[in-house]
């Protein structure tokens, strides 16, 4: 099978992958492609019909001691979490996890979302010229905030954490990859023996001292794990899906007027984002544990690299009619977003509600937002894994400062 080179694509691919994506989906739903990270080879499953049932496929393990030794590329995760785990460990580690990051947890961090939000575009719309980076201004300090408000862990460097994760999550250079990932260990590290020192009323201390009905808990290094998975998928994803749906709407303008227009289509419209140009590109890898046949496709065992495309499999007109027109009233259910199966994102409500109050907030006190940048000029983070702009110039009205809502 002849080898796509993604690597060599550059910055064309990563400004915009979809119609690479359906270039591929047109000649069938799996092919062997070599990532832009490392130069890595990896087979790529596209298509959402191919997509879910790779997602869901148990042949498929996310074990790294079970990954290619060929492979150029090592696990970033700073110890044992859900992403890297299978079942039964997976499903152990979820139900510890999940007993904590309840529902009601999510529903009581909406008044904070609020206050957070109104904060920061009272600072935002406060700059004397009238223009932002949206990420700086919003997208990234809101999740950030609202997920160390819930680990209990306020202060958090964020500078140094923001740089870390970047680059752990995106870096294309293994090694910058991997030094990334060491120092956020280690930082993690010293945060979770904080917080065993000094607990408190928040899901990092209720998962330090908590145990289930057999009186299982979470070892030291399974702390630091999921604390590290916990902040870093807590906050990328949400930062990205703010970003690329508010540059969706900027970008067609009908839309925005339609939202601006009847603000109560907001849920519609933050799942058409999730759709249309989700924050996860491909999500954590997965490795063949035997041969097997993927949608027709012979793979071979031995720890074999398989990447499922999400954001074609939500562009798939098989699926969705006209998937490259952004409709914030289509019905964009059963999109694959947030995953599918058992590794389905946990944090998903949290990401939602605070993609909802985020653009929300910000149409309501910015009613002449534009894009301060031509779209073909800005600059996506690079790799297969997160999806997103480094930065987003906006400009805007100034308004007065926001209505308080708790």
């Amino acid at each position: 099978m002849r080898i796509v080179d993604l690597a060599a694509l550059g910055e064309s691919f990563t400004r915009d992958p979809y119609p690479v994506y359906a270039r591929l989906r047109a000649k069938g739903p799996v092919h062997r492609i070599r990532m832009p990270e490392g130069g890595a080879e990896a087979w790529l499953v596209v298509g959402h019909e191919a997509g879910r049932a790779a997602l869901a496929d148990p042949r498929l393990t996310k074990d790294w001691s079970k990954a290619s030794p060929a492979l150029p590329l090592g696990s970033v995760a700073s110890g044992p979490h859900m992403l890297i785990a299978d079942p039964p460990e997976h499903t152990r580690l979820r139900r510890l996890v999940s007993r904590e990051f309840t529902p009601r947890r999510v529903e009581e961090l909406a008044p904070r979302v609020q206050k957070t939000t109104d904060a920061l575009l009272d600072a935002m719309l406060a700059a004397p010229d009238g223009r932002a980076d949206l990420v700086e201004a919003l997208s990234f300090p809101l999740p950030i905030s609202v997920i160390c408000e819930l680990l209990g862990v306020p202060d958090l460097d964020r500078d140094s954490f923001r740089t870390w994760s970047n680059d752990a999550t995106g870096a294309l250079d293994p090694e910058l990859r991997r030094g990334a990932a060491a120092a956020m260990a280690r930082y993690i590290e010293d945060l979770v023996a904080a917080k065993r020192r000094n607990p408190g009323d928040d899901l990092l201390s209720g998962l330090i001292h908590g145990t289930d009905d057999d009186g299982d808990g979470l070892t030291r290094e399974e702390l630091v794990g999921m604390a590290w998975l916990l902040l870093v998928a807590g906050h990328e994803t949400t930062v990205n899906l703010i970003s690329n749906g508010v540059l969706a709407l900027l970008t067609h303008p009908e839309q925005l007027a339609a939202l601006r227009a009847d603000l109560s289509l907001i849920d519609g419209a933050v799942e058409e984002m999730l759709r249309y140009d989700g924050p996860v590109e491909t999500p954590t890898y997965r490795f063949t544990t035997e041969p097997l046949t993927l949608a027709g496709t012979p793979v071979p065992g031995g720890g074999e690299l398989v990447l499922v495309a999400l954001a074609d499999a939500d562009r798939d007109p098989a699926r969705f009619p006209e998937p490259d027109r952004f409709d914030i009233r289509r019905d964009a259910r059963g999109h694959i977003a947030f995953g599918h199966g058992i590794h389905y994102c946990l944090g998903a409500p949290l990401a939602r509600l605070e993609a909802r109050v985020a653009v929300r907030t910000l149409l309501e006190r910015c009613p002449d937002l534009a894009l301060d940048i031509h779209p073909a000029a800005i600059t996506w983070r690079p790799g297969l894994l997160i999806r997103g702009p480094l930065s987003l110039p906006v400009r805007f009205g100034r308004q007065p400062a926001g209505p308080r809502r708790g």
